[in-house]
């Protein structure tokens, strides 16, 4: 049997105020009921007006994807009741959405458009009672429809994490998923046959299982020659599988029809909106390839395609780095070392200085060893390497008489050992070299006191 899945995913958008008000757009909010007003509350008379900023970071995300942007579009009242939306009626999109067309990560994508979001409500299991929090009211919300093409609830998951990645370097969403800024629904059939909705999957972890237990159940369904019912479908993190909730509504259900109070748009006709190709920055697929064709490994380039922040500090890097061997020193350092003290809080350095950093360590002035005491000056005190390597005696010695004087010492405090060296037993050579490093207090250059107990052989 084979899985067809079309995946919805909605967006709560990065902007200062809601979609149709000019109430605050306030995600980390706590204190209930505080970002309203009269329009997103829907008390008579009011009037939307249409966010500018909203529109304009769809439009963005279209191109990101290759889709088509709308020269026409208009807004649509989806009609049904529930205490969540007061005004009986959703403010979104039906024929003619913003972006049409378009894929991501191989999965062909069916449209985006704009809507407002819903309230928030809260239930107590324990008094029964359910209380509503109006501060989500008429958020800007993006919803991304795909074709049914996705295969599998691994697929799926992957898409999801470079939809949420692919926003983030666009700067119009943090889809934060614990904050329910991106919300996943699947549909989901085997052969083609009834589609079931899972809805509000607020998770990768829940997508892939809720797919992959949703997909087993109706198997199993099919195996006994029983129908699979049309229905929408929540998932239960706890207990691992999906539970009925409704029989699934069709789009004549919601009784669509423009809505009167917003103008119609010609996007060609808006000058905010000529020309926001050059808005875009590096996308996340063009920058795996940039960072691939720098040798560096695929573990690497996704820390670095991931994480924004530290992607473009490491870009300004590698503009301070003169020989191309030392990109990879950088990342070996920035993934091992840098990560290490980032991950107890210390902050980045300044690009300029670990590149300067780089470039002693590449060009032997400066031991592994050295190398790390200097970075942790860097991330405590700040300071230039180089600077710090001078005030600490870090430079490593590459004085032949110096560590001349250093192997007599090792061999006269480590004969036997010397002797098997002597006699063939390379393995005790870095005994031999780690006893110099410790009399010359990691001064010395390694290479070269290997190179003269080689000499003395």
């Amino acid at each position: 049997m084979k899985a067809t899945i079309g995946l919805e995913i909605h967006t709560e958008l990065k902007t200062v105020t809601k979609m149709f008000c000019r109430s605050k757009n306030d995600p980390d909010e706590k204190r209930p009921n505080v970002n309203i007003c009269p329009i997103c509350l829907a008390h008579p008379g009011t009037l939307p007006v249409i966010n500018q900023e909203a529109v304009k970071h769809v439009l963005r995300v279209g191109l990101a994807v290759g889709g088509q942007l709308a020269d026409y579009t208009e807004f649509d009242r989806k009609n049904y009741f529930y205490p969540d939306i007061p005004k009986g009626y959703q403010i979104s999109q039906y024929r003619y959405p913003l972006v049409t067309g378009g894929s991501l990560k191989g999965i062909t994508l069916t449209r985006i458009h704009l809507e407002e979001d819903t309230a928030r409500s809260q239930h107590d299991a324990k008094s029964g009672s359910s209380l509503v929090d109006y501060n989500r009211a008429g958020v800007p919300l993006m919803e991304l429809v795909t074709e049914p093409v996705v295969e599998s609830a691994a697929e799926a998951g992957a898409f999801a994490r470079e939809w949420q990645l692919l926003l983030r370097t666009l700067g119009v969403s943090e889809a934060n998923m614990e904050k329910g800024e991106m919300r996943v629904e699947a549909n989901i059939s085997l052969d083609m046959g009834t589609k079931v909705e899972v809805k509000n999957l607020n998770s990768f972890r829940s997508v892939e299982q809720a797919i992959g237990f949703e997909l087993k159940r109706q198997k199993e369904v099919l195996e006994k020659r029983e129908k699979v019912v049309q229905e929408t479908r929540g998932w239960d993190e706890v207990k691992g599988v999906t539970f009925s909730q409704r029989l699934k509504e069709s789009s004549h259900d919601y009784r669509y029809f423009p809505d009167p109070d917003l103008p119609k748009l010609r996007l060609g006709q808006i000058a905010e909106f000529a020309n926001l190709q050059q808005t875009l920055p590096e996308l996340p697929v063009a920058k795996r390839t940039r960072l691939t064709s720098l040798g560096l490994k695929p573990e690497d380039v996704e820390l670095l395609v991931s994480d924004l922040i530290l992607g473009l500090w490491f870009d300004e890097v590698v503009k301070n780095l003169s020989q191309e061997d030392s990109v990879l020193t950088a990342i070996n350092y920035t993934t091992s070392d840098l990560q290490s003290a980032l991950k107890t809080g210390a902050k980045l350095p300044e690009p300029a200085h670990f590149a300067e950093l780089i470039s002693l360590i590449v060009g032997g002035e400066v031991s592994s060893r050295g190398a790390k005491d200097i970075l942790a000056v860097m991330l405590t005190d700040g300071g230039a390497p180089r600077a710090i390597a001078q005030a600490k005696n870090l430079f490593q010695s590459s004085d032949t008489d110096t560590l001349a004087k250093i192997i007599e010492q090792v061999i006269a405090d480590n004969a036997t050992v010397f002797s098997d060296f002597k006699s063939g037993n390379d393995k005790v050579l870095q005994f031999l070299v780690g006893q110099g490093m410790k009399i010359s207090g990691g001064s010395a250059n390694p290479q070269l006191l290997m190179d003269l107990f080689k000499a003395r052989r």
